[in-house]
């Protein structure tokens, strides 16, 4: 009783996936028991054997082309076999298992099969309930008939091992004779590098790590000196007879006479500058204080009873405060007879 609930919660599950990849050979089908999807799914049938196909064409675009090909074929099991050797590639079945392929086995296994199957279509979410069973994949690696297989890959007839390799594994030390005497040809190449180094330094005093005083004559510094000059000296050689042996060899140049007009000419052109200077600077002040002038009479800058005044305005008051101060100063007998003119 329980293996048949657990059936029809898998093949349940099977069919729900085959919609869920959009399987045109379910669809409009509309299947609700699942008595029914056991009927397509596990029994042998034409349309089974399309939904297998059309899996396997899913998961391998080349698998089409293989399915042409077994239609057109005479055998009837041609595609059945070439089903099957798909599975086996996708280590789901193996070559031979003909019986699951036709609908022939047990539905718990034929489901598990296209469980597996399903998987591996594009787009087809994968769950925990849908993964490989690691316990089938060990059964079927552990088979009788793949253990020869293994104990070949253990220990394999043909040995990988180099020459060199083998000899070491066998304990042989004839091997290492070579690398004895190649260690020594380098130790004495070492030792004759090192004695060379030090003759040189030897002959290049300048090269000691011990400093010099100043005032101390150093003979290597005047040979490296000497060295240098006689190079530049050598350098020069070379150039003045590729190169300037023909320029010296022409007469000196000789100056114009008339370089004295080119003199007043240039004095007269920088006194006509400086007169230019000068006008320019004449005109700028005059602009300026021209522009100074028509600030003082247009723009307030005299206080008078708490608040600025242009010049004008503080002219007329004071022009009109004196008018009006005359008249009494005459009736004081303090002023003079006639108003001043204040214009």
């Amino acid at each position: 009783m329980a293996g048949a609930l657990k059936e029809k919660q898998l093949v349940r599950h099977v069919y729900a996936e085959l919609q869920a990849v959009s399987c045109p050979l379910v669809e409009g089908l509309y299947l609700q028991e699942a008595d029914g999807m056991l009927q397509l799914l596990c029994v042998p049938s034409q349309h089974r054997t399309d939904i297998l196909a059309w899996i396997c064409s899913s998961v391998n675009p080349n698998f089409a082309n293989s399915k042409t090909m077994a239609v057109r074929s005479s055998g009837p099991d041609v595609l059945t076999k070439e089903i099957a050797g798909l599975g086996q590639e996708l280590m789901l079945c193996r070559a031979d298992d003909l019986d699951l392929i036709r609908g022939e086995a047990s539905p718990h296994r034929q489901l598990l099969f296209l469980e597996q199957l399903l998987t591996l279509v594009p787009g087809c979410k994968k769950s925990a309930g849908n993964r490989l069973d690691q316990e089938m994949l060990l059964n079927e690696l552990f088979t009788d008939e793949n253990l020869p297989l293994l104990t070949q890959m253990l220990k394999p007839t043909l040995d990988p091992w180099p020459a060199h390799i083998k000899a070491l594994r066998m304990g042989s030390k004839s091997s290492l004779k070579p690398s004895r005497e190649e260690a020594a040809d380098v130790a004495a190449l070492l030792q004759l590098t090192q004695s060379t180094l030090q003759q040189l330094q030897s002959q290049c005093e300048f090269l000691s790590s011990e400093p010099q005083s100043p005032g101390v004559f150093s003979p290597s510094s005047l040979r490296v000196a000497a060295c240098d000059l006689q190079l530049l000296m050598a350098t020069f050689s070379h150039v003045f007879e590729t190169d300037l042996r023909a320029n010296c060899s022409r007469d000196a140049p000789s100056f114009s006479a008339e370089a004295e007009v080119f003199q007043r000419t240039h004095r007269l052109l920088l006194a006509s500058i400086t007169e230019l200077e000068m006008l320019k600077e004449v005109s700028d002040a005059s602009v300026s204080m021209t522009e100074e002038v028509n600030q003082l009479q247009t723009q307030p800058y005299y206080w008078s009873r708490g608040e600025k005044r242009k010049f004008s305005d503080q002219l007329e008051e004071l022009t009109r405060r004196v008018q009006d101060l005359f008249p009494l100063l005459l009736s004081l007998d303090l002023g003079p007879k006639n108003p001043p003119n204040i214009s």
